[in-house]
């Protein structure tokens, strides 16, 4: 498991409306494609700069594909960079102010402190 590249996607997805929207639109196969080229890029550095060992889990890719962000909260992905671009993708989807927000924290009452460890 690697909550860096949790973190990495929803950090670098949040940033690119057009991103944003092909999350959205299509998650399994914008997931796929930003695994295969996005994932090993290095941030803040000359274009063509990459690692090669990378990876998601199965686990943490079904996460994404699904949209699950109560899963991506279990698994360590960072809550706020999950809440920005869930919020991002689906608050235009409810009517009432902080609904989207509300609902979100919601489905993560179920867990208790200490809450899963964040630090990548």
């Amino acid at each position: 498991m690697s909550k860096y590249l949790l973190d990495k996607f929803l950090y670098t997805v949040d940033r690119d409306p057009a991103l944003v929207e092909r999350y959205r639109n299509d998650p399994a196969a914008f997931v796929t494609w930003w695994e295969e080229n996005r994932a090993n890029a290095v941030l803040n550095c000359h274009t063509g700069e990459a690692s090669t060992w990378l990876r998601f889990t199965d686990d943490e890719r079904s996460a994404l594909a699904n949209h699950d962000h109560v899963r991506l909260f279990a698994l360590g992905a960072h809550p706020f960079l999950t809440l920005t671009l869930f919020i991002a993708m689906f608050e235009r989807d409810n009517r009432e102010p902080l609904e989207y927000q509300k609902a979100f924290g919601a489905r993560l009452a179920h867990f208790d402190l200490p809450y899963p460890d964040i630090a990548t």
